[in-house]
């Protein structure tokens, strides 16, 4: 019987590095001999990426209540875990994924107002009761974040997602949650200051992830 793949997730503020991360995460395990996929949240899925369609670029032409975004996040959650991380887990695999559970106690909990113990509560009915092995929180400062932000979307030319566009004082929120979250679990949620330079970010993951592999 094959061991189980660990699970690795990356967390943080918009414009904290999380996806540039997370594949270099998965190069440097794959270059170790490690089986490894990558998937990310809200996505993943055929059902997933509907979902994330929905939720970032407002193609439902309306504003969404705060208790229907919550439960979108859950249900594209709940289909990723079934469909890919906990089958992969099961073949031995290991899964990063670009944002997890912790994305909406900190999004939709601490920012948006919604109650963080029942988020929490949620989060388990939907992962069914799966808990990465090791969260990554890249932390950087919000006017920073988004100041990266608008380079990259310059480059690749497109416009600020849904949630990219609430307020400093919603993202503040947000980062805020993240940094409760992590002295709330110390041993899972590891903060990296996500403000220095790729390299020496990289590293700190890296030595991080050595631990649980």
């Amino acid at each position: 019987m094959k061991p189980r793949g660990k699970f690795i997730t990356l967390e943080g503020p918009e414009g904290s590095g999380k996806s540039t991360h997370a594949r270099l995460l998965v190069a440097q395990l794959q270059a170790g001999g490690h089986s490894v996929i990558t998937t990310r949240e809200p996505g993943g899925t055929p059902v997933g990426e509907t979902v994330r369609r929905l939720l970032q670029h407002d193609a439902g032409g309306e504003g969404m209540a705060a208790e229907a975004e919550l439960f979108l996040f859950m249900a594209s959650r709940a289909q990723l875990v079934r469909q890919v991380i906990a089958p992969a887990l099961a073949d031995g695999t290991c899964v990063v994924c670009d944002r997890f559970a912790d994305s909406t106690t900190a999004y939709q909990g601490y920012a948006r107002g919604c109650d963080v113990e029942k988020i929490l509560a949620l989060n388990d009915l939907a992962t069914g009761g799966l808990t990465p092995d090791l969260t990554i929180l890249l932390d950087v400062d919000v006017k920073a974040g988004f100041e990266r932000l608008r380079h990259r979307n310059l480059r690749h030319g497109v416009e600020k997602d849904r949630i990219e566009r609430e307020t400093l004082c919603f993202h503040e929120r947000v980062r805020a949650g993240y940094l409760e979250l992590a002295r709330r679990w110390p041993q899972r949620i590891r903060v990296v200051d996500a403000a220095r330079d790729e390299d020496a970010v990289q590293a700190d993951i890296w030595e991080l992830a050595q631990h649980v592999i």
